[in-house]
C-alpha cells in the first residue's frame, strides 16, 4: 500500500473542494481549502519525499498553466488528468506527465466509449494511460460517473467489469464520489470489493481522515490498494499530518 499524493487545481489554483458540489457552473462549489501556494511548492515537496504516481487533477477550463509548472517541477513524478483527450494527451506527457488519466473523455452519453479508448490507447499506449473510473452508488452498485461527478454513466464497477477496463491501461483511479473531500472516513465496502477485482496498480481516493483511517483501510483491502488523501491533510488545511502519513506508508 503507497501512499500517493495529490495537488487538485480550481480555477488556477490549488484547492481542496467538497467533490461533488463541483457542479458544471461552478456556483454551489464548497471549498474546504485554497492554498497561497502555487502547485509546483507541492510537486517539490512530493519529489523531496519522493513519492510517485501522484496525481494532478484539473477541475475545470483555466488550470493549464498551473498544471504544467507542477509537471514541470517532478518530470515523471505526477500523472495528469481533467479534460484528457486524444488530442491534448501528447502535450502533457511531452511536458512530465508519467502518465495521463481519463474519464469523461471515454465515457459519453452514458456509455463506454471504446473508438475514444482505442484512440487514446494509440496515442499515448496503454503503459501511460490510468483510467478514472470515479463513481457513486445506485441500487446498491457502484456505477462511473461524469461532467465534474454530475452525471451517471450505466457502467457499472464490478469483477468482470474492472477485468474489461484493465486490459487497456497501467493503472486505475477510483473516487469514492460520495465521501470525496468529506472527512467522514472511507467508503469500506467500495475498497473491499475493488481489492477483491483489481489485479493492475489502483488508487483509491476518498474520505480517509486519520492514521487509524489508513490502518483500517490496509487491513480492509489486505494491502492491494494505494491510496491518496486530499482535504484531511494539515498541508490542505485538515488536521493529519503529512508527514506521518508519509513516515506510515513507508515502514509497511
Amino acid at each position: 500500500m503507497k501512499f500517493r499524493p495529490c495537488i487538485d487545481i480550481h480555477q488556477g489554483k490549488v484547492k481542496q473542494i467538497v467533490g461533488d458540489t463541483l457542479t458544471l457552473d461552478n456556483r454551489k462549489v464548497v471549498e474546504n481549502f485554497v492554498s497561497e501556494h502555487d502547485s509546483d511548492y507541492y510537486a517539490a515537496m512530493f519529489k523531496e519525499d519522493n513519492l510517485t504516481g501522484g496525481h494532478v487533477i484539473m477541475l475545470g477550463d483555466g488550470n493549464h498553466d498551473t498544471a504544467i509548472r507542477a509537471l514541470k517541477e517532478y518530470p515523471n513524478g505526477l500523472q495528469i488528468g481533467g479534460g484528457i483527450t486524444a488530442e491534448n494527451a501528447g502535450e502533457y506527457l511531452e511536458n512530465g506527465a508519467s502518465h495521463v488519466i481519463v474519464t469523461s473523455y471515454i465515457f459519453n452519453n452514458g456509455e463506454l466509449n471504446k473508438e475514444r479508448l482505442e484512440a487514446l490507447v494509440k496515442e499515448v499506449g496503454k503503459e501511460r494511460l490510468v483510467i478514472d473510473l470515479s463513481c457513486k452508488e445506485k441500487d446498491g452498485k457502484w456505477f462511473v460517473v461524469t461532467n465534474k461527478w454530475t452525471t451517471f454513466t450505466n457502467f457499472e464497477i464490478n469483477a468482470a467489469s474492472i477485468k474489461e477496463i484493465e486490459g487497456y491501461c497501467d493503472e486505475l483511479l477510483i473516487h469514492a464520489v460520495d465521501v470525496e473531500g468529506k472527512r467522514t472516513g472511507i467508503q469500506e465496502t467500495l475498497a473491499k470489493q475493488l481489492a477483491s477485482w483489481v489485479s493492475i496498480p489502483t488508487t483509491y481516493a476518498g474520505g480517509v481522515r486519520s492514521i487509524s483511517d489508513l490502518e483500517a483501510f490496509r487491513q480492509l483491502t489486505d494491502g492491494k490498494l494505494d491510496l491518496t488523501i486530499g482535504s484531511a491533510l494539515d498541508i490542505f488545511g485538515g488536521n493529519l499530518p503529512y508527514k506521518q502519513v508519509v513516515d506510515y506508508c513507508r515502514k509497511l
